[in-house]
């Protein structure tokens, strides 16, 4: 019998296209298409947004979700971009982290209105007269949207990795640049995608404020689902209202088939665990890839290149190594780090005070206080309430891979949904029944950043050890001691980025949420994010900034006595390993 020296036939067959490979190719040309075509859209003259730039005519919304969808894709790189870099440096470096973890803070608690003041005329700027520059302004308030939880989710998980884990890594040398990529990323990947799917549905709860960019007296506003919804609001037509929402579910059904599902289905492999999980997630779309032959083929350059940089000996200076700096140098670079940190702080609170005091006085300062006092205890009874529900339901989800499928896109849609679109619904029914707005109103703040605990949940049981349920099933435990012992340990530390999120999205939320409109008719409740909304419409600059202040402070001091603790609770006593 010959034998097979020269060319194996399998390796002769795995250049040959098969069915899958045509299947697989017509994906590729048809996303790619619309992605060219959705690119010629933003390189136009500014001009060519002839008034009015968005019509309620539904057989335009195909090309306005394509828009949408391609400004939400965009903002979601970037975020990715953000949160590996971010996110990193201030879980390795004890200094990086005094600073941006606080920071973080601020930035998740800042209203998408704020970013959109100072950062409108800087985009626009740099594409003057094109359409280009709106959409860069527009991309970046998504971004604005997405980012921080995702930061949060990758901060949380690399802060909590298994020490046997570490200590496996030191053994085989492992430098910071490989421990990067072939323990921090893979360990954190399940709650990171989770976390992204939440904030791509969370792009679309604010993506009505951001399709509309104000540059002085006039403004912009870039065609989109987004722009839909507000003008249909506007001339409450309930018609539109209802197709937009069609488009958002069908939008959203797409890129969880064709993208968030293969993710989840291929990241199944990093779940941390010495036993495999009985139950698998699966995606069609990952197994149509699986089975081509040619594409396969062609990606092998691309596997060895990512696999050549992820080896790389490339040392990171996060830290002094190990016995070379002295002990006393190290605590002359805290006490200076401390300083630089405190004169900063000091700097910008002293030019915030000038800006200010010129135009107000100290009752407008008190007066943004207790109005933020207010915000504050909704938003720690919404948490406390979207906690209580959320939580069961999310470990239930999450340990039943099969069911998460199946889950997974009704909830990207309810995350999805702008509270916009209850807006006549909660007006119309305080009018008739005689209601307390700054009771009724509330629900809306936690519409849609109650998603952020069930996702972080669902991230945390489904990333939660088959071996530890196995144990956890030897011993018996059951009941309300299956709870206390083996999962809400397991899910402490997701579940604190999840309300630390939802807490921060609250905050922004407030802002459409204490304000809300159905055509003429307009009901407020009291609190800091009306206080904001009123200010921004009327121009008043110095008050919002006071207002922006008072709330970054607000979430800030929050987090810090109340959230940090726990998180560094859940770190130290329920760390897995």
């Amino acid at each position: 019998m010959p034998a097979h020296v020269v060319t194996p036939p399998s390796l002769g067959r795995s250049f040959v296209p098969n069915l899958w490979d045509i299947v697989a190719l017509v994906l590729i040309v048809g996303v790619m298409a619309l992605v060219v075509y959705g690119g010629e859209q933003i390189n136009v003259p500014l001009s060519a947004l002839d008034n009015p730039a968005v019509s309620l005519d539904p057989w335009n919304l195909p090309e306005y979700a394509l828009r949408t969808t391609l400004r939400m894709l965009t903002a979601i790189a970037c975020s990715l971009l953000f949160t590996l870099v971010y996110a990193t440096v201030a879980a390795k470096s004890r200094r990086a982290e005094m600073v941006l973890i606080p920071l973080l803070d601020i930035l998740q608690s800042v209203p998408i209105l704020g970013f959109l003041t100072f950062t409108v005329v800087f985009f626009m700027s740099l594409f003057p007269g094109r359409v280009l520059g709106a959409e860069l302004a527009c991309v970046f308030a998504i971004f604005t949207s997405q980012a921080w939880n995702m930061t949060f989710s990758m901060y949380q998980s690399i802060r909590n990795v298994p020490k046997d884990l570490e200590e496996a890594s030191r053994s085989f040398h492992l430098s910071a640049w490989q421990r990067f990529w072939r323990l921090d990323v893979p360990f954190a990947m399940p709650g990171l995608i989770w976390n992204t799917m939440m904030s791509m549905s969370g792009g679309w709860f604010f993506v009505v404020a951001s399709e509309a960019i104000t540059v002085g007296n006039s403004t912009v506003t870039l065609p989109g689902v987004g722009s839909y919804v507000a003008l249909a609001i506007q001339q409450r037509d309930l018609a539109a209202i209802g197709y937009a929402l069609l488009t958002m579910l069908l939008v959203i059904i797409a890129y969880d088939q064709l993208l968030f599902r293969p993710i989840v289905a291929w990241a199944n492999k990093f779940r941390f665990e010495q036993t495999s999980s009985g139950n698998e997630p699966t995606s069609w779309v990952l197994d149509l890839f699986r089975r081509t032959r040619a594409l396969r083929a062609l990606s092998v350059p691309f596997d060895a290149v990512t696999h050549s940089i992820s080896n790389w000996q490339f040392r990171m200076p996060w830290r002094w190594p190990r016995g070379v700096a002295p002990k006393w140098l190290s605590r002359l670079l805290d006490v200076l780090w401390v300083l630089g940190i405190g004169v900063g702080a000091f700097y910008v609170g002293w030019r915030i005070y000038g800006q200010l005091s010129e135009t107000l006085a100290f009752a407008d300062v008190l007066n943004a206080v207790g109005l933020g006092l207010i915000t504050l205890t909704r938003v720690v009874v919404l948490i406390a309430l979207a906690s209580l529900i959320w939580v069961p339901i999310g470990v239930w989800i999450g340990l039943r891979p099969k069911l998460a499928e199946r889950v997974q896109p009704i909830a990207q849609f309810l995350a999805a949904f702008p509270a916009n679109l209850a807006f006549p619904i909660f007006v119309v029914g305080i009018v008739q029944y005689g209601l307390n707005p700054d009771i009724w109103l509330s629900p809306l703040m936690i519409l849609g950043t109650q998603w952020y605990i069930l996702f972080n949940v669902i991230a945390g049981a489904s990333a939660f050890p088959n071996d530890l349920r196995e144990a956890a099933s030897s011993f018996h435990l059951r009941g309300w001691r299956w709870w206390v012992k083996v999962v809400l340990p397991g899910i402490f530390p997701y579940y604190i980025t999840g309300a630390i999120t939802a807490s921060g999205g609250s905050w922004n939320a407030s802002i459409v949420a204490e304000v809300a409109s159905w055509g003429q008719t307009q009901l407020q409740a009291t609190g800091l994010g009306a206080y904001i909304a009123g200010a921004t419409v009327s121009g008043d600059f110095p008050r919002v900034v006071l207002g922006i202040t008072v709330m970054c402070v607000t979430v800030t001091l929050f987090n810090r006595l109340f959230w940090r603790p726990l998180h560094a609770f859940g770190e130290r006593r329920l760390r897995l390993g």
